[in-house]
């Protein structure tokens, strides 16, 4: 997809960063970066042991993958949480040209999916935290959001649909 703009799939845990992000990189040829793979590993441990990351521990974190956008000659896809728009900033503060997209669902939604997961860091009951955490995306902010009730299918098209009105 000629002109795309490098990916950020951002939104709580359990929102299908991972699964959207794998399909979309197959769907538009692009290279998929899962961003759970730069946490440290004390990151890791805080929160299989259900202790929320603050900004200190994200910062790391944030940087590596900011570096990783900015240093290619080619768009990518990432995922990462990017629950602040500190945060989203500090992604693209190295040049990096980014969009943003929320993949978004209530609690509800979400809970169970983290529930069933197996093999994962990510204690579910960290939930409650990441909700109060998220700030959406705002005015200015480059990006839009997606409803992930939906099965993965009708995402992944709303996605690729909607990415026509980002190319760079």
């Amino acid at each position: 997809m000629e002109g795309v703009r490098s990916i950020v799939l951002m939104g709580v845990s359990g929102c299908g960063k991972s699964f959207i992000g794998e399909a979309l990189a197959r769907e538009l040829n692009m290279e998929f970066v899962e961003g759970d793979e730069f946490h440290t590993s004390e990151n890791k441990k805080k929160m299989g042991a259900g202790i929320p990351l603050d900004d200190g521990d994200r910062m790391g974190w944030l940087k590596k993958l900011a570096e990783l956008a900015c240093d290619r000659t080619h768009p990518l896809i990432i995922s990462c949480s990017a629950l602040k728009r500190s945060y989203r900033e500090l992604l693209g503060s190295k040049g990096a040209d980014l969009v943003f997209v929320h993949l978004h669902a209530p609690r509800e939604v979400i809970e169970p999916r983290i529930k069933e997961r197996t093999g994962h860091f990510f204690d579910p009951g960290l939930l409650t935290s990441q909700y109060e955490t998220l700030e959406a995306l705002e005015g200015g902010e480059q990006g839009f959001q997606v409803n992930v009730v939906n099965p993965g299918h009708l995402v992944l098209a709303e996605i690729i649909s909607r990415l026509d009105d980002w190319k760079s």
